[in-house]
């Protein structure tokens, strides 16, 4: 691993997106602690703390910043919930299908499209954070020495330029660093938590002795999961194909064999993600309208056994979803057929077709009730010992730093052996 590090060091245009990388990082935590223009701080962070449990959850989410009251408050949930909405508007629209099969000249529409509506969600939650923030039930008031209207103007102003230039910083990590800047973003939100969640947990108890026994424990059962949690999502189905031989001009073709990788969990983190931002979305709404029966059920939904059901269904139901958007079992059974393969004992056609859809049902359910008792049972954990670390270390949590940590050493190594140097991966 460390050999793997400093190799990719060594290569200069691959040392130039990695630090590219963390410098943007960097930037994306500096502003989770410059707070709005004009919010009273110390009052604020006092309100916060008797805040409910949804409003914790996405504080986790966004890194602190929001319990913060920073420019970048919002976090990245605007931006995801916009993400959500475009998956499903392509599966609804036969339009937006189309851009989706459009190759660059599509996902730039598309990308247009899902900037527009984070902008459109993003004014939507600066509104209803500041409207809930100067409700009796925070009771935060905002400096005096200019017009009350200015100052909301120029909060909302904030807040929403705030979860415009996140947006842009994710997407110059796309392009021009390493990994998928908006999963990065997520992930050093999450990992930011853990020093305090660390020093919480420690201090758990009266008894400083058991609180750090506590912590140990957690952090073991953590690393004993974590090769767990790696080979499932490295796991794959393999589905064998067969190519006939043909003549083609004086050479012989095909006679080779090889097979379809199906993972087990093709989707990776995306079904989590989606499902958390489904199940908070109340939270948001309650902030915006700042109704009571609005916030129980946000209150309800985040904690409980309502939310374990919500998570385990949501989960399971994007892990289909996902993996039905991202592989396509018709395409996959022409282009079999059309270079003169064929699975063994399988009819071509729409044979092959449902002998596709049928295995990838069968691998993606498993994976998708692994991911879901991952991010539940840690959640049951914390409901009932009120840990600050289980909730850091949580299920959801170490799914998406694995799962984005996965994803990026992939990219790294693939930039490693264009290079003739070794991976991450062995």
């Amino acid at each position: 691993m460390l050999g793997s590090l400093i190799d990719a060091f060594k290569v200069p245009e691959l040392r130039k997106k990695i630090l590219f990388t963390l410098g943007i990082l960097a930037l994306y935590r500096l502003g989770a602690y410059i707070p709005v223009p004009g919010i009273p701080f110390h009052d604020f962070a006092t309100a916060f703390t008797d805040s409910g449990v949804a409003m914790t959850m996405l504080d986790l989410f966004t890194g602190g910043a929001l319990s913060n009251f920073s420019v970048f408050s919002l976090g990245i949930m605007p931006y995801i919930t916009a993400s959500i909405i475009m998956q499903l508007l392509q599966g609804v629209i036969p339009a937006i299908g189309r851009w989706a099969k459009e190759g660059d000249a599509g996902r730039r529409r598309i990308t247009q499209v899902t900037r527009y509506i984070t902008l459109g969600l993003g004014l939507i939650n600066a509104v209803g954070y500041l409207l809930l923030f100067k409700s009796p039930a925070y009771g935060v008031v905002f400096t005096s020495e200019v017009p009350e209207l200015v100052t909301d103007i120029l909060v909302v102003f904030t807040l929403v330029a705030g979860t415009a230039f996140i947006m842009w910083m994710g997407e110059l990590i796309t392009q021009r660093g390493v990994g998928n800047g908006m999963s990065l973003i997520i992930f050093i939100s999450i990992v930011s938590r853990v020093p305090a969640a660390l020093f919480s947990s420690v201090n758990y108890s009266s008894d400083l002795g058991f609180g750090i026994a506590v912590t140990v424990l957690i952090i073991a059962v953590v690393l004993v999961c974590i090769p767990l949690i790696i080979f499932v999502e490295r796991a794959q189905r393999r589905i064998p194909v067969n190519y006939a031989k043909r003549v083609q001009g004086r050479r012989m073709m095909g006679g080779q064999s090889t097979y379809i990788p199906l993972k087990v969990n093709a989707a990776g983190v995306i079904p989590i993600i989606f499902a958390s931002c489904l199940i908070y979305l109340p939270a948001q709404l309650a902030a915006l309208f700042n109704v009571g029966w609005l916030t129980v059920f946000a209150n309800v939904i985040s904690s409980g056994w309502v939310n374990w059901i919500l998570t385990i269904i949501l989960i399971v139901f994007f892990s289909y979803f996902y993996t039905s958007m991202v592989f396509n079992p018709e395409e996959t059974a022409d282009a079999i057929r059309k270079q003169g393969g064929f699975i063994p004992g399988v009819r071509p056609g729409s044979a092959t077709v449902q002998y596709i859809k049928n295995v990838l049902n069968r691998v993606t359910l498993p994976g998708g009730l692994f991911i879901a008792a991952i991010a539940v049972i840690p959640t049951i954990i914390f409901y009932f010992t009120g840990n600050q670390l289980v909730q850091s270390f949580g299920g959801t949590s170490i799914l998406i730093m694995i799962g984005v940590a996965l994803d990026t050493m992939s990219k790294v190594e693939s930039q490693l052996k264009m290079h003739n140097y070794d991976g991450f991966f062995r």
